[in-house]
């Protein structure tokens, strides 16, 4: 196979969603893993919606999720491109003026449905003269432009979903070039595709019937068709992803301390018959890499397996890494917290935990703390002394188990849970420990 070309082409209209970034990242994996090439464009026509600041976000998360591109385009700067093509479609007859109000197509279609009809746009436009449409013109009426489908049969191998087809005789010629003159997705897209050198276009299931359109107007303006590939759509426990309707938007993610390659090795595995799990580095996701993996049904995306996933990630991560994130905590410290946190930042909270009042001691265990304090051991403290400590304060007392371990645990750090206490206790010192246990939480 030649090294393929393919793009992602958001709209700068919001945030970038785990749905949007799993498009993006089949499409990094697939080029990276063929050695081919991964362009970004910004599908912008839209200039009420479409704002730089958006436009700046997506570069960045991005960049922050480790997805280079090479190539980038702005479909608000490329109106000559399209004008262009519109042009060579009217010549050719395949794009046509029309004239109806959105008022008007709306109440053919009510007709053609209380018939009992498809709801097709029935091509009256083109039955106007030539008069007519100069007398619409003249009071000011602006046409838009449909594009003429052929009424054979279109089919494509899909790379996902296998043969997919579609009878052209059964679709309604779409609307390309709005009234204002401004061109839409539908047409853009094959125009930048054409031009760039496309040869893949992965993309999601929602896009199936834009691609047995696309196909034709590919054909039309003389251009390579690429090869196709439809995802199933990711939803969560409330529906579909969206920009207005929450989904996870990647900035969140990235400021609630979720890391980039746990993002990424979920998202490429979602919906796949692979195993969910941690990957260290782009290179290592790409090797694993399959399109053919991808199933038909819709992927359920659950920001609880992110949690775990990271969790799992951050355990792995080497002091390096981190240190700049964490400039107040050593390595012997993140050595020993890093197997219990959920995220780096989380270290932090530890970090304050040993080294400042955390204000709670274990409600009415005195006697019990009193002879924990007697046993403590002297001497340079290691990962084994948290076990012969308890060991003894177990003789001593005689409790075993969760009452001997959660109150001692208690006094010493304030909570029920967190990394070993094997680990912690040397890290906390003698001193610190004996004043805790003896309710002395200012040491």
């Amino acid at each position: 196979m030649t090294a393929p070309i393919v793009r992602f082409a958001p709209s700068p209209t919001g945030y970038l969603h785990v749905g949007n970034i799993r498009t993006a990242l089949v499409n990094y994996l697939f080029a990276r893993k063929a050695g081919g090439e991964f362009q970004l464009r910004m599908d912008d026509t839209d200039k009420e919606r479409s704002k730089p600041e958006y436009e700046a976000a997506i570069q960045e998360d991005l960049r922050w999720l480790g997805l280079e591109w090479k190539g980038y385009a702005r479909q608000a700067d490329r109106f000559a491109e399209y004008d262009k093509a519109r042009d060579k479609l009217i010549a050719s007859g395949r794009l046509y003026p029309c004239y109806e109000t959105q008022e008007e197509l709306d109440i053919k279609r009510k007709m053609q449905v209380s018939r009992g009809a498809p709801p097709l746009y029935d091509r009256a436009a083109l039955q106007m003269s030539t008069e007519e449409k100069a007398a619409l013109e003249a009071k000011g009426i602006n046409p838009h432009y449909r594009f003429l489908l052929n009424d054979s049969v279109i089919e494509w191998d899909d790379l996902v979903r296998g043969k997919v087809r579609f009878e052209g005789n059964h679709m309604s010629d779409p609307v390309v070039i709005r009234a204002d003159g401004i061109p839409l997705y539908t047409f853009c897209s094959v125009v930048d595709d054409g031009e760039f050198g496309v040869t893949h276009i992965l993309r999601g299931e929602d896009h199936v019937s834009n691609t047995a359109v696309q196909t034709q107007i590919f054909e039309a303006l003389g251009l390579r068709v690429p090869t196709f590939g439809h995802m199933a759509l990711i939803r969560t426990a409330e529906g579909e992803l969206s920009k207005r309707v929450g989904g996870g938007d990647i900035r969140s993610l990235r400021a609630r301390g979720f890391e980039a390659m746990t993002i990424n090795s979920l998202l490429a595995k979602l919906g796949t018959s692979d195993a969910i799990d941690i990957f260290p580095d782009m290179d290592a996701l790409a090797d694993s890499f399959d399109l053919k993996k991808f199933g038909r049904a819709a992927a359920q995306y659950d920001e609880a397996e992110l949690e775990r996933l990271n969790a799992k990630l951050v355990a792995t991560l080497p002091f390096a890494t981190v240190k700049d994130r964490l400039p107040e905590i050593d390595e012997a410290f993140w050595n020993a917290v890093r197997t219990n946190i959920a995220k780096v930042e989380d270290a932090k909270q530890w970090w304050d935990i040993l080294h400042n009042p955390h204000g709670s001691i274990a409600k009415g265990q005195g006697e019990f703390l009193t002879a924990a304090a007697d046993a403590l051991p002297e001497g340079a403290w290691n990962d084994e002394t948290w076990g012969a400590w308890t060991k003894a304060v177990s003789a001593a007392t005689g409790k075993k188990g969760k009452e001997l371990f959660l109150p001692i645990r208690l006094a010493l750090t304030g909570l029920e849970h967190g990394p070993e206490m094997r680990k912690i206790l040397p890290l906390l010192g003698r001193e610190k420990a004996l004043a805790r246990l003896k309710g002395k939480q200012d040491a």
